[in-house]
């Protein structure tokens, strides 16, 4: 179990600490709204109401302790930043802030942030990527072009060997595991036989994993 601070609680943010409280860690929420603090304080291991753009206010709040501290103030961009120099000049050494245009972007990278976050951005991706691929459960982004994606296969995939279900050169797409059930099957040989109904987690670079889409798509 590990602690984190999120500073704004708006939307964003309150859907963050509330995942990370379900998640059995601790969270300090803060936000400069006594209105909101108050609202939703029960929630909360702790909840304080405090100027993030303050940093002798920031300082009093320990947060170099957490695990990391998230950032998810609104729209207001200076306030974001100003919190975050605050948070680097506090020696927070873990600080993820949510960004709210290209411009926001650009001078939190300058900043040096350990990560910057678009949910709008990324959400939007995802519900196209499910729009476009319906048969993709989830994915997930590793780096240089390369996914790993949670696939079901349909009705039409009953006995079928995995190398004649991923189609494509060898080694192109990997299977890492298939589950059916309650059972787990790691690594399955490429003469593994899959049915209708499995899921099948499968990496490789975003080009090949697009060729057998439409097969998979089926």
């Amino acid at each position: 179990m590990s602690h984190f601070s999120v500073i704004g609680l708006g939307k964003f943010g309150l859907t963050a600490s509330l995942e990370l409280i379900h998640m059995g860690h601790t969270v300090t929420g803060i936000d400069q709204s006594e209105k909101l603090v108050e609202q939703y304080a029960g929630e909360f291991t702790q909840c304080v109401v405090c100027d993030a753009s303050d940093e002798r206010a920031l300082k009093e709040l320990n947060l170099c302790q957490s695990e990391a501290v998230l950032v998810a103030i609104g729209e207001d961009m200076q306030a974001s930043l100003l919190c975050t120099m605050a948070l680097k000049n506090l020696g927070v050494a873990n600080i993820w802030v949510k960004a709210n245009s290209s411009a926001h972007h650009a001078i939190l990278s300058k900043l040096g942030v350990s990560k910057i976050i678009h949910p709008e951005e990324e959400m939007g991706a995802r519900v196209a990527q499910a729009l476009n691929y319906p048969m993709v459960n989830d994915y997930l982004g590793i780096g240089h072009g390369v996914y790993i994606v949670d696939v079901i296969l349909s009705d039409h995939f009953s006995s079928q060997r995995l190398k004649d279900v991923l189609s494509v050169g060898k080694g192109q797409v990997s299977c890492l595991l298939v589950k059916r059930g309650h059972q787990l099957h790691h690594n399955p040989s490429l003469d593994f036989e899959v049915t209708s109904k499995d899921t099948i987690i499968l990496c490789g670079h975003r080009e090949n994993l697009v060729k057998i889409a439409p097969r998979l798509a089926q």
